[in-house]
């Protein structure tokens, strides 16, 4: 595969770590981003041939702060690949989530997104190899109660993503929507692994993850990839028969509601 400039964000978190490790082990360039100087540098540092990546801070939830990078990425030189990995899940019901944690999930999971599309887009059409990697979710295709405005976010980026790829299927650019199932990382209260446990949701390793990223950078048609069995069953199954889902779901319901409120009660320490 030809050497790509990959600009990563959220690279600190679980999967952008391990996406990070999968492109900088398969001869890829890095240009790391997240709010932490401390952990990019670290992340860096762990990575084949550090010197070949660089690391930007910036706080995505600000569009200021995103016209800021797109400037300085321009400055930097060319780019061939975006992937859109940031994002914050609060679990909880609806009524128990504050307006400053329903603003940052929409924020950081979906303008964030659309922000850089938009603004890095000139650089990347520039590439021979461009592609963008929204990373998604099974909730993206599927309501599911304790994560309203997660879902709300991520049925967002999954619609922004498909109009994206009609937008631009005139031109020499893929764009994915990679989906994961639930994936073990600190983004996941305890509460929520308990919860996961309890009702037997299956969790994939962050590599998981970063191995299916890693195979979309040669797709240079766009494509829709959801990871994780039954949960591709269930989204194929949720478009024709939403009824049929929700009411399996429904069934759940009492014990998603009493790990709710051991979220709510331990927020509010």
């Amino acid at each position: 595969m030809t050497p790509l400039k990959i600009v990563l964000t959220g690279a600190t978190g679980g999967i952008g770590s391990a996406m990070a490790l999968a492109f900088a082990q398969a001869g890829h360039s890095l240009v790391l981003l997240g709010r932490n100087s401390d952990g990019l540098e670290a992340l860096r540092n762990s990575l084949d041939q550090p010197e070949r990546h660089q690391i930007m801070r910036a706080d995505l939830s600000s569009a200021e702060a995103i016209i800021s990078l797109a400037a300085d990425l321009v400055d930097a030189g060319g780019i061939d690949v975006l992937v859109n990995n940031a994002g914050v899940s609060d679990f909880g019901l609806l009524t128990d989530l504050h307006d400053d944690e329903l603003e940052q999930m929409l924020r950081l999971n979906l303008l964030a997104p659309m922000r850089l599309c938009r603004g890095l887009l000139p650089l990347l059409c520039a590439s021979a190899n461009a592609c963008i990697i929204n990373i998604g979710s099974s909730f993206g295709s599927i309501g599911y109660a304790g994560f309203s405005i997660y879902c709300a976010s991520k049925f967002g980026l999954r619609g922004f993503t498909e109009a994206l790829q009609r937008e631009l299927a005139d031109q020499e650019i893929a764009v994915h929507y990679l989906a994961p199932r639930a994936v073990r990382t600190k983004m996941n209260p305890p509460a929520v692994v308990a919860m996961n446990a309890e009702l037997g949701n299956s969790e994939d390793e962050p590599a998981t993850v970063a191995l299916a990223a890693l195979g979309l950078l040669i797709e240079r048609q766009s494509c829709s990839r959801y990871l994780g069995w039954p949960e591709k069953l269930f989204v194929r199954l949720n478009g024709v028969f939403p009824r049929v889902v929700a009411n399996a779901l429904k069934n759940q319901l009492p014990i998603i509601k009493r790990y709710a409120k051991q979220q709510r009660e331990t927020r509010s320490l």
